[in-house]
Parts: structure tokens; C-alpha cells; sequence
């Protein structure tokens, strides 16, 4: 079991479970800084030391040995195996090179030393700084608010509004600098996954070149290096996207953390002052309280985040009432008195705010809480699974399959965004569709259809493989065993709805037609598993959780293009009994996980989150229209793929859009690869180059953007918009 992922909804409560996950969290740091420290260490003494080569470096191999990665989530991917794996064959590597005693290469320091010791200085000692920051402001946050809710009720009310001014900056501070912190945790916990493995390839790979049996040893090693160097490019690509997934996140949280609060099983929660009668008077004590208006159930734990841990046991009573606690009756601000059915007496609260106060008492007097519902931007598009949705779908594979199945970067290039809204309002304009059933017009670019696929497909109300599944597919695709994988994902697919499935069909048989050409378009498995990940199983609540799953969502794409024709045209086995379960699992356990080296290198730059912004820039204002159907199959599939479309069916509601009046000029694009310019009005630009001001021009086919204060043209097809 990996480390548990910290939300940032978390922040805001400051629960006790949140302080415990950041420990953990912390003391897996610390484990990782001493050992890079020891690490660095014992390659220096193997650097220096040439007539004690043979011990310093069973030493080195040892320490490798004895590290074990934790890696981020319940269960870990091929990739991440491969170099969680990587350190014992390193270590294995070594103890053969032991007897052959040569001289250490020259720049051994360089590849090893100096990278290490620059994430341990950059990484974790910046991870170190704000936490340092974090504990400070946590004990300045806390004495205040104490110092707050002692202040008498008898004072002026403009000194006590000056007070709560006070304490709302202070909050809202401590709530920035805690996000801050734990996204610097989050971050240096996914970077060691690369910057920390890559010095020691680099090293041994030094080895390899200078000693004669290091050659020999080499080329044994080959097959796991190009193993895991596939491996570390594809977590850093993953790295890349979850990156800017989760500071998107953590942005909005910053700027509206109510509306990014994650769904509770409790009605209300949160930090209470409970009144206690001690034999030298009364004390409040900070309790963590949780309430359930269906059991009526409130458990209070004692906890206070300064001294880091539970001051005694819980207590867990039934409600009977609650009351307001008149402001004259107590010199205590913000009071509520709590009657339960099994404790005697009456319990006295203290919420941190008014406003706190008025939601515990909205929560225990009966009256319905406020919860922040998960809005799924999809949910309001205007597509369907009926006869013009499976036409739409059918038009654009046939236009891709006939006219650009080898065009590079199929799918992942984008289209723009207007031409885009422009051929979905004609596709799914039912007038027009009956006009061009037939095919999509050849003035259609590829990229603008594949886009317009992808926008249809994530304007579905939910996802096209629900919501409801999404976490069962993500634990299939956590399964240790291939077979078992692709067993559980075969019988999920078969209890999805029928439309559902019948798409579903069609669009993979689609993907293994694409995939089948990928020396061609570059588009292999592994490469439609990203850009189609993220929108057939979308999840229905954005957290770091959801994010670091992204992955596990590729696999399962990859796990249907790679077995299309048995997932979908055999029924799937009946599920296995526990012995027969615990059987597979052990037999799992001694087999090696599948090799990555199967998979081709990506050959082209990765697009990050292209799912997303097409999605921000894909809204079409359309207007219903019941209509009924009868569109021809295009696509010259088995019938067994297509649905009954030559009856009317009075369920299925055509979609008619219009064009929206105006459409959001793009600011900024990143340069997908280097151009030199033949013309003084173009630019010239190296990949990676971030454009400003970008926007259509005159001349087809070309943007027109501005860097470094200077403004030229730049070629359509080689940036993508951020």
C-alpha cells in the first residue's frame, strides 16, 4: 500500500487525518533525504577510494538494495514497477563488477554527485523550507484564533468586527500557505520517481563504456535499460500532465475553496470548543467533531494541531436538541448549548466564526445542509447517444479511416477551436445531417475532425463509460496480472448499457485500426490510451486522487484497443470464486509484470492536457428539438456494432445547435516543434517556445503570435493552444 494521496480540500479542515497523511507523507521524505545523503557518500568513497573499489562498491550496491520507492496511490503501474524494480538490478549489476578492479571514469562525479545532491538541495530542501513556514504559521494561526474566541461579547461591536477582520487575513493565509505546502510535498514525492533514478543510469551506463567486462555485462543489461528508460520517460510525460492538473486544482481551491469542498460522509465536521467542568471551575477544550443527521450521531475527538496529537479519548452522543446560546447568558462568542438522549446535562459548544455556527445549527436542528454538488461541465451539452450521435461518430471515423488514417500526431494535434463548433453545428443540425449522410466534405481537416469527435464524445451528460464504473475500471486496471485485467474490464464492459457498449465497440475498433498504422501516424496504444483516457472515463469529482488515476484510466483504453474483438464479440466468463481468486493472485505474484519494452518508443512531443482545453474551448449554445431518425450505417461494420436505426424511436432527442454569437480569441500557445523561418514576417521558434497574443491571420493555415516583442507568423499545425 502506497502512500495516501493528500487532497487539498483537506487543508481547509485541517482534520486530524489530514495531519497524519502529512506525516507520513514527511517521514517518507526524510527516509529519502538520508538516503540520498548516504548515497552520495558512498559514491564519492567509490570515486576516490580505487584500491578499496571492491567493498565500496558491495557497499553502494547494498544501500540500492535496501531502498524500496512508495509510490503515490493503492497500487502502482507497469512504469512504476519497472523502476521501483530498477535499484535491485542496479544493485545486481554491481556485485557482477565486483572482481574487476579498474579505474573509476572521470566524470563519474558529474553524472552521479552533482545531480543528487541538487535535488536534495533544491527539492527536499525546499520542501523542507515550507514546512518550516507552514509549522510557524500554524502556531501563529492557532494562538491568535484562541486569543479571538476570548475575547468578552461585552466589547465594542466595532473592536470585536476589527478582531474578525483579523482573523479572516490570518485564516486565509494559513489556508494558503497550507495548499502551498502540500503541493511541494505532492511535487517532490513524483520527482524523485525520475530525477532520482536517471544520475544512477547515467552512471552505470559511464561504467559500461570503460570496462571491458562492463561492455560484456552490458549487453545483458540492454533489454531492462531500454525497459526503463521507456519507464522514466513515461512517468516524467504522466508527471508532466498530473503536474499542471493538480496546480490548475490547487489554483482554484486558492481562489473559491467552498466550491471545491470534497464530498463528506458526515453532514457537518469540523473544530468545536467544548465546555468542561473541572473541580477548579470550566475549561474549553478543542475537540474535532462529526455529525450524521441520519444516526443523529456526534463524535468528538479531542485533538489540538499544536501539540500535533489527541488530548484523550472520543466521546460519541445521540443528539436530542440544540439551541442557540444567547450572547448576554455567556461571555463566550459564537455558543450553542447540545442536549443528547445517553449523557445527562447539557453540552456547551463554541464555533470559530458566526457563520460556523449558523451551519452546525442548520445541520443539527433538521433543516437540509448546503453541499457543494459536483457540477460536471459535460452535463450540460447537448449530445445523446441516439441515431445522429452514432451517425456523427460513424461520419468522422470514415472520413479519418478513407482520408487520414497515417497522418502524424492523429488525434493529438487539435483542430481550431471555431472550425470545430462549425462541424458540429453541421453534424448535428438534423437538416444538414440528412443532407451529407453519406460522408464529411474533403474541406474538413483531419485534425478538425478527430477534435470534433472528441469534443461530441465529452458533451455526452456523463462519460461514455460512467460514472458509476469508473472507480471498477480503475481497480481492474490496478489488478497485478495481464489476464486478470483484461477478465474484469471484459465483464465491465458487458454490463455497461447497450448504446454504450455499441459505441464503445465502434470507436475501439476504430483506435486498433489507427494503432495498426502507428509507423506511420505515431499513434500507438500507449499514446491513444493518454488522449482518450481522460474522456471515456473522466471522473465525477476532480481531486489529486482522480489526477494520480489518470494513468490507470490509459491502461484500461489500452487493455480495450488491445483486445477489442474479444472484450466485444465474446461473453465474458463468470465471475471466479475466492479460492479460485486468491489462486490467480498467487500465480500473479511469481510472474514478472509485462515488459514494457513491448511498447515502441513515443517519437514525437507529448501534448499535454489537449483533452482540457478543447474541452474549455468547445461549448456550442444549441436548443432541443425532438425529432425522429432513420440514418444508413456509413461504416461497413458487422451489424452486431450498429443499432436498430431503421424504426422510429421516440426516445431518442435530436440535437440541434447553432453557432455561438462570439468565440474567445486564444492568448498563449506552446510550439509543438522547431521552425525556421524563410520569410522576414515569419518566426522562428525552437520547441517548447511559449507564443503571446495569438490569433487567426490572414493567410490560411498560419497564426499569428508575438515573442520576444516581436509579432510574425507561425505555421497552424505546429503549436497547440494553453
Amino acid at each position: 500500500m502506497g502512500l495516501p494521496a493528500l487532497e487539498f480540500s483537506d487543508c481547509c479542515l485541517d482534520s486530524p487525518h489530514f495531519r497524519e497523511t502529512l506525516k507520513s507523507h514527511e517521514a517518507e521524505l526524510d527516509k529519502t533525504n538520508k538516503f540520498i545523503k548516504e548515497l552520495i557518500k558512498d559514491g564519492k568513497s567509490l570515486i576516490s577510494a580505487l584500491k578499496n573499489l571492491s567493498s565500496a562498491k558491495r557497499k553502494f550496491a547494498d544501500s540500492l538494495n535496501e531502498f524500496k520507492f512508495q509510490c503515490i496511490g493503492d497500487a502502482e503501474t507497469d512504469d512504476e514497477m519497472c523502476i521501483a524494480r530498477s535499484l535491485q538490478e542496479f544493485a545486481t549489476v554491481l556485485r557482477n563488477l565486483e572482481d574487476e578492479r579498474i579505474r573509476m571514469i572521470e566524470n563519474a562525479s558529474e553524472v552521479l554527485i552533482t545531480p543528487l545532491e541538487k535535488f536534495r538541495k533544491e527539492q527536499i530542501g525546499a520542501a523542507k523550507e515550507a514546512k518550516k513556514k507552514y509549522d510557524k504559521e500554524t502556531e501563529k494561526y492557532c494562538g491568535i484564533l484562541e486569543k479571538h474566541l476570548n475575547l468578552s461579547s461585552k466589547k465594542k461591536e466595532s473592536q470585536l468586527q476589527e478582531a474578525d477582520s483579523q482573523v479572516d487575513l490570518v485564516r486565509q493565509h494559513f489556508y494558503e500557505v497550507s495548499l502551498e505546502y502540500v503541493f511541494k510535498v505532492q511535487e517532490v514525492q513524483e520527482r524523485k520517481m525520475f530525477e532520482f533514478v536517471e544520475p544512477l543510469l547515467a552512471f552505470l551506463q559511464g561504467l559500461f563504456t570503460f570496462y571491458h567486462h562492463g561492455y560484456e555485462l552490458a549487453k545483458d543489461f540492454g533489454d531492462f535499460k531500454t525497459q526503463l528508460t521507456i519507464s522514466i520517460q513515461n512517468t516524467r510525460n504522466r508527471f508532466e500532465g498530473t503536474r499542471s492538473e493538480v496546480e490548475s486544482l490547487m489554483k482554484k481551491m486558492k481562489e473559491n475553496p467552498l466550491e471545491h469542498k470534497t464530498i463528506s460522509p458526515y453532514t457537518m465536521e469540523g473544530y468545536l470548543y467544548v465546555q468542561e467542568k473541572r473541580h477548579f471551575g470550566t475549561s474549553w477544550v478543542k475537540h474535532y467533531c462529526t455529525y450524521q443527521r441520519d444516526s443523529k450521531q456526534i463524535t468528538m475527538v479531542p485533538f489540538d494541531q499544536k501539540s500535533g496529537g489527541k488530548g484523550g479519548e472520543d466521546e460519541s452522543v445521540t443528539l436530542k436538541s440544540c439551541t442557540r446560546r444567547k450572547t448576554d447568558s455567556i461571555e463566550k462568542r459564537f455558543c450553542f448549548d447540545v442536549e443528547a438522549v445517553d449523557r445527562p446535562g447539557v453540552i456547551t459548544m463554541q464555533a470559530l466564526s458566526e457563520e460556523d455556527r449558523r451551519l452546525w445549527m442548520e445541520a443539527m436542528d433538521g433543516r437540509e445542509p448546503v453541499y457543494n454538488s459536483n457540477k460536471d461541465s459535460q452535463s450540460e451539452g447537448t449530445a445523446q447517444l441516439d441515431s445522429i450521435g452514432f451517425s456523427i461518430i460513424r461520419k468522422c471515423i470514415h472520413a479519418v479511416e478513407t482520408r487520414g488514417i497515417n497522418e502524424q500526431g492523429l488525434y493529438r494535434i487539435v483542430g481550431v477551436n471555431s472550425r470545430v463548433q462549425k462541424l458540429l453545428s453541421v453534424l448535428m443540425d438534423p437538416k444538414t445531417a440528412s443532407e451529407t449522410e453519406t460522408d464529411i466534405c474533403a474541406e474538413w481537416e483531419i485534425k478538425t475532425i478527430t477534435s470534433a469527435l472528441k469534443t461530441y464524445l465529452r458533451m455526452l451528460p456523463g462519460p461514455l463509460m460512467m460514472y458509476q464504473f469508473q472507480r471498477s475500471f480503475i481497480k481492474a486496471a490496478k489488478l497485478e496480472n495481464q489476464e486478470s485485467r483484461v477478465s474484469e474490464i471484459h465483464s465491465l464492459v458487458h454490463r455497461l448499457p447497450e448504446k454504450n457498449r455499441q459505441m464503445l465497440q465502434l470507436l475501439m475498433n476504430h483506435l486498433a485500426n489507427v494503432a495498426n498504422n502507428h509507423k506511420q501516424n505515431l499513434m500507438t496504444v500507449a499514446n491513444l490510451g493518454v488522449v482518450f483516457g481522460p474522456t471515456l472515463l473522466r471522473p465525477q469529482e476532480e481531486t489529486v486522487a482522480a489526477i494520480m488515476d489518470i494513468k490507470f484510466q490509459n491502461i484500461v483504453i489500452e487493455i480495450l484497443i488491445e483486445n477489442h474483438e474479444k472484450i466485444f464479440n465474446t461473453v465474458p466468463d463468470m465471475p471466479l470464486t475466492n479460492a479460485q481468486l486468491h489462486l490467480s493472485q498467487k500465480k500473479s505474484s511469481d510472474s514478472k509484470p509485462p515488459s514494457c519494452s513491448e511498447r515502441p518508443l513515443t517519437l514525437f512531443h507529448t501534448i499535454q492536457s489537449t483533452e482540457k482545453q478543447e474541452q474549455r474551448n468547445s461549448i456550442i449554445n444549441s436548443s432541443l428539438e425532438s425529432v425522429s431518425s432513420n440514418p444508413n450505417s456509413i461504416l461497413n461494420s458487422s451489424s452486431s456494432l450498429q443499432p436498430n436505426m431503421n424504426s422510429s424511436d421516440p426516445d431518442l432527442a435530436v440535437v440541434k445547435p447553432t453557432r455561438p454569437n462570439s468565440l474567445t480569441p486564444f492568448r498563449k500557445a506552446k510550439a509543438l516543434y522547431a521552425c525556421k523561418a524563410e520569410h522576414d514576417s515569419e518566426l522562428s521558434f525552437t520547441a517548447g517556445t511559449v507564443f503571446d497574443n495569438v490569433h487567426p491571420s490572414q493567410e490560411p493555415g498560419w497564426l499569428e503570435g508575438t515573442l520576444n516583442g516581436k509579432t510574425g507568423l507561425i505555421p497552424e499545425n505546429y503549436v497547440e493552444f494553453l
